[in-house]
């Protein structure tokens, strides 16, 4: 999904996703990014140190990634993004519509290993700041899933909900 001209050089990019739990990012990435980018997810890798390990190992790789976490906030962002475009890589971030009633439904109806408490949803949607492009993205995208696993994505302009 790497936009560029045909005067622009290749760069690897890395994609950041944001939204709340259950709202539509891992599968997402497996439709989307599966076959192109190395996934960095907290949940699979179990401790930061891991995680960061497998971000310096794309960064120095050029390795194309998707951050596949809640990301809420700008602090949380900002680690990402920073190492990246140190690294002249491409920064793209998705946005996933984020409604705490439809993920706490969508949560129920995963298997109990992958289930999130609700409280833990809601407190993901305290902390939730929308993406900006301020924040370095070089753009965003809005991700609303729709019925059967399907998605929609426009480009970012503004607070889409």
């Amino acid at each position: 999904m790497q936009a560029r001209s045909k005067q622009q050089e290749w760069r690897p990019e890395a994609v950041v996703f944001v939204g709340l739990q259950a709202s539509g990012k891992s599968t997402f990435y497996q439709q989307r990014f599966f076959r192109t980018h190395v996934r960095i997810n907290l949940d699979m890798l179990k401790t930061r140190h891991r995680e960061t390990l497998l971000l310096q190992a794309c960064i120095e790789m050029q390795q194309p990634f998707v951050v596949d976490n809640t990301n809420p906030t700008l602090a949380e962002r900002a680690k990402y993004i920073a190492a990246a475009r140190a690294a002249r890589f491409l920064v793209v971030g998705y946005y996933f519509q984020s409604n705490v009633g439809e993920s706490i439904t969508r949560n129920n109806g995963r298997d109990a290993r992958e289930r999130v408490p609700p409280k833990g949803i809601a407190g993901t949607a305290k902390r939730l700041m929308l993406p900006t492009l301020a924040e370095g993205f070089d753009t965003l995208y809005y991700v609303k899933l729709l019925p059967h696993r399907g998605f929609e994505v426009v480009e970012w302009h503004a607070r889409q909900e």
